[in-house]
């Protein structure tokens, strides 16, 4: 499932963290609101494919450089205990709730 309403991930260029996350949060200070109607979550498709947790968020942008992500692949963070799916149209990784 997802949420409404995402915040940026500090250090981080295309990760969302959504705003009802309860954990410390690592979003940018002060940074902007993203709509679930912004990122065009509408188009995401509901394949999903896990993948392997990865220990942090930089990791998931890191997988670019040597394990591309495909639309729908899914990935634990376990340093938050959230999973995110990658979603093609927007190069972006978004948290699941």
């Amino acid at each position: 499932m997802l949420a409404t309403a995402y915040q940026r991930m500090a250090g981080t260029s295309a990760v969302f963290l959504s705003t009802d996350y309860e954990g410390a949060s690592p979003v940018e200070r002060d940074g902007m609101v993203w709509s679930a109607k912004e990122l065009h979550l509408s188009q995401l498709t509901e394949v999903r494919n896990p993948k392997p947790p990865m220990q942090t968020v930089l990791a998931l942008e890191g997988l670019e450089e040597y394990d591309m992500p495909v639309n729908g692949d899914v990935r634990k963070v376990d340093s938050l205990n959230a999973s995110f799916v990658y979603f093609e149209l927007t190069h972006a990784w978004i948290q699941i709730i």
